[in-house]
């Protein structure tokens, strides 16, 4: 019974709305015909917004040169915006326009725009967007307004924004619309204002250590630098089939050989997998190498880059993610692979010498491996289960097995292992670095198990790049290399639960489907 009055009440109010988007569609039809089609006006010129005109006008008032409702060259001003309130009280009318800043109030006064023009104004809705020339004072009740000498419609809105208390509150429909969350959910908005300031500040920091910003292909002949499925497209040209890139890590190595000492990119990669609030197919990375630089180095750069960026959008490096307060200014935790599997799992792989007796272990602690999988392979799935979830304050994870480390020097003193670190916060992986492979002969011999294990079943194995190893043959110096989620970050520095809360329109399964 109540499924079935939901759906009454559902039916209902499609209904109401369809009613009043066609009363909508009508006030266009008129305005048309009276010669006033918002939609031909092609520009209005904005000499102010919400808050700077606030701001400017309260530092005038502190001068104590303005005089109550003073109208002069200082005070005049246009700005323009949606409306979002209005308040009807016949010969005069209250409304609040939002703009890129945030919100102001104006008063509108019928002798003030002439009768045509105000019985006009008072058909306008919520969500249409109007320009207003008059000037800026505060009220009797206190708020800083803009007083209209005229009000213009610039753009009807045809549709009916959510209403103000319910909102727009439904996930989904948030994310498939995401031009409606920003209308109508101001946060929303900040936590993407917050995203380019992060963008802006790892460019502004990396720029002030020398390091060139670079362009690589987003189109590739291999998939190679990661461990991902990627996306495959065909090249109708060249009659090829392509990929769609899952790093830029090996196009801007090329470029250390090339004689460029320090290079990064900011851009877009592809990966052909899961979707999760950790995961969107498609994402943000950060990719930086320097030449004469080791992990070590890396770690650094990630540590002073972090927190730079907290410093920049928040002031603080003292931050809360999910309730929990992260201390991006203490120093950065540095703990092996191995030591942090013997921390939360007991088992001191140092201990463990063989394959059989890893794979013997992982099966006394229920944890399931693949035939192809090395004691390497096992030690990082012990990581993976028992480990991870520890990980909240900063943590450099170093040393990684060279069975998943295809690309990562060798420790000299221990060569199972690589000079590799991973960075965890709250759990998750936020970068990846290494000490850059640069022997053409091991890296030859790593790519060729990587195709092992593609035979074997695992479509993310990495495959040859030839032009590569003839790059390393030409020499690549000894090298530093990061990558950096920049998603992630964002997550982290604006407290959202979601990867899709911080993409402005992240992948969505199409409705039909």
């Amino acid at each position: 019974m109540s499924e079935q009055i939901e759906s009454q009440n559902g039916s209902e109010v499609l209904q109401n709305t369809n009613e009043l988007i066609k009363v909508r569609y009508d006030k266009l039809k008129v305005l048309q015909e009276k010669d006033k089609d918002p939609f031909k006006i092609t520009k209005f010129n904005v000499t102010a917004y919400s808050e700077s005109a606030k701001s400017a006008f309260e530092a005038l008032e502190l001068t104590g040169t303005l005089e109550e409702h003073e109208m002069s060259e200082r005070t005049q001003l246009s700005v323009a915006g949606r409306i979002m309130a209005k308040r009807d009280m016949g010969k005069a009318s209250f409304i609040t326009i939002q703009d890129q800043e945030g919100r102001i109030q104006s008063y509108v006064r019928k002798d003030e725009l002439g009768e045509e023009d105000y019985a006009d104004f008072k058909k306008y809705d919520i969500g249409d967007i109007i320009g207003i020339e008059g000037y800026i004072f505060r009220t009797q009740k206190g708020e800083i307004s803009v007083r209209a000498k005229s009000v213009k419609l610039l753009s009807k809105s045809l549709q009916i924004l959510p209403e103000k208390y319910h909102g727009l509150k439904d996930t989904e429909m948030r994310y498939r619309q995401r031009y409606v969350d920003l209308i109508v959910n101001p946060e929303v908005k900040e936590t993407f204002l917050k995203r380019s300031a992060i963008i802006r500040s790892m460019r502004n920091f990396l720029d002030s250590q020398n390091f060139i910003e670079v362009e690589t292909p987003v189109l590739h002949s291999i998939a190679g630098g990661a461990a991902a499925r990627p996306f495959v497209t065909h090249h109708n040209a060249l009659d090829i089939d392509m990929y769609m890139r899952i790093a830029p890590e090996l196009k801007l190595k090329r470029l250390i050989v090339g004689g460029f000492d320090r290079v990064y990119e900011i851009g877009r990669v592809f990966r052909n997998e899961g979707m999760s609030i950790r995961h969107n197919p498609e994402f943000t990375i950060m990719e930086l190498y320097q030449a004469y630089a080791d992990y070590n180095d890396m770690m650094d750069i990630t540590e002073a880059l972090i927190r730079n960026a907290s410093h920049e959008v928040n002031g603080t490096g003292v931050i809360e993610y999910d309730g929990i307060t992260i201390d991006l200014d203490k120093p950065f935790e540095r703990l092996t692979m191995v030591d942090a599997v013997k921390k939360y799992a007991g088992v001191d792989f140092d201990e463990i010498t063989s394959l059989e007796a890893a794979r013997a272990i992982a099966k006394e602690k229920h944890v399931a491996f693949e035939e192809y999988h090395m004691k390497g392979d096992i030690l990082n799935l012990f990581f993976e289960e028992f480990v991870e979830e520890h990980l909240i304050q900063p943590t450099f994870i170093m040393d990684h097995p060279v069975e998943i480390s295809p690309l990562s020097k060798r420790k000299p003193e221990n060569p199972d292992y690589t000079e590799r670190f991973e960075l965890f916060i709250v759990g998750r992986e936020h970068a990846n670095a290494f000490s850059e492979l640069n022997d053409p002969i091991d890296q030859r011999s790593r790519f060729k198990r990587q195709e092992e294990l593609r035979a074997a079943g695992d479509d993310e194995a990495c495959e040859i790049d030839e032009d590569f190893l003839t790059a390393l043959e030409y020499g690549l110096p000894p090298t530093g290399g990061l990558g950096i989620g920049v998603d992630r970050i964002v997550m982290l520095l604006t407290n959202s639960a979601s990867i899709r809360d911080v993409l402005l329109f992240p992948t969505m399964k199409p409705l039909d489907k």
